[in-house]
């Protein structure tokens, strides 16, 4: 099969990054099952395993999109008619129209359920890019990984369970707007690669108490591979993702507290074999090719174009109790 990714930013991602990590996982392990992959990417792209294209926002899609092209996967939202096979991947809390595209493809069931729909693949990670584990390391710090500026990923919170239980916290994800020096946090500013895994190996606990409905949460998925017990919030896909096996949810931040005291009753390879089994790339990869060939077959991939359930505001964050 010949497939197309599209996407308006550059890959291979420089950063941390999203979207982008996840359609180069896709697009490796596709090459690796025997297919062909071509990348319609932002300008300064470039891929070892796969051709790319640079995607050129002035044109329209259909004008870029190679004849032999058998399905057309776009990482966002296009209102053109697409002339091949398609379906539109989509990560976020926010879409700018009242209905999504018929062959939309959300990321989580509960994404999918707050836009009248029910198609939906797990991203995965690609555990080649994290290597081994060690479980018997030193784990000194909880964990925030997210845009600290972000008021919905709650890194006040954060920093007051820290506080309150003794243990420090380590940031990944820069500085919030009320940054000062805490002896209770280390702040790592942004990390990608062997730095961030680095920091993960070195975590006892991911602290994820958002204050929205997250879509998804690949940093729910790599603390867990790193055997780290996930302590947050029941919003989003959270309770898809963290069962009781590898975590805590809860709308009290007290109850979160209480939990992270606790530590002890979380088995680090459970939470690592929870991911091995169900959030890899090799899952995503199978289940988007499902997809594929249901798109090849003249079907749609829903019965009805989705409806926008809401987009997201800053000004109405999700409550939590103390």
């Amino acid at each position: 099969m010949k497939i197309l990714i599209v996407n308006n930013t550059a890959i291979p991602v420089k950063d941390y990054g999203g979207v982008e990590r996840i359609i180069w996982w896709l697009g490796k392990e596709l090459v690796r099952l025997g297919h062909e992959v071509c990348y319609l990417a932002g300008e300064g792209s470039h891929c070892p395993f796969a051709k790319v294209q640079i995607y050129d926002p002035q044109k329209f899609v259909n004008d870029q999109i190679p004849d032999d092209t058998d399905v057309v996967h776009l990482c966002f939202q296009s209102k053109e008619k697409i002339k091949k096979p398609y379906l539109m991947m989509h990560q976020y809390n926010f879409h700018p129209d009242s209905e999504f595209d018929i062959n939309t493809v959300f990321v989580s069931k509960d994404q999918a359920r707050r836009n009248a729909s029910s198609t939906f693949v797990y991203n995965g990670i690609d555990p080649q890019e994290y290597g081994p584990v060690d479980f018997e390391a030193q784990r000194p710090y909880l964990l925030f990984l997210g845009y600290a500026k972000r008021p919905e990923k709650n890194l006040k919170d954060c920093l007051r369970i820290a506080r309150q239980t003794k243990s420090i916290l380590a940031v990944v994800g820069g500085k919030d707007k009320w940054y000062r020096r805490r002896p209770w946090a280390r702040y790592m500013d942004f990390l990608a690669g062997e730095q961030k895994n680095k920091a993960l190996q070195q975590s006892k606990a991911l602290l994820f108490p958002v204050r929205w409905h997250e879509p998804f949460g690949i940093a729910i998925i790599e603390a867990l591979y790193f055997g780290c017990p996930v302590i947050g919030s029941p919003y989003g896909s959270l309770p898809e993702l963290v069962p009781k096996e590898v975590g805590f949810l809860s709308l009290s931040v007290n109850e979160m507290m209480e939990a992270v005291r606790n530590l002890h009753r979380f088995d680090p390879k459970r939470c690592h074999e929870y991911v091995c089994r169900q959030f890899t790339v090799k899952h995503m990869t199978q289940n988007y090719l499902k997809l594929y060939e249901k798109l090849r077959q003249g079907q749609t991939l829903n019965e009805s174009k989705p409806k926008n359930g809401g987009n997201f505001s800053r000004d109405n964050l999700l409550p939590l109790k103390p």
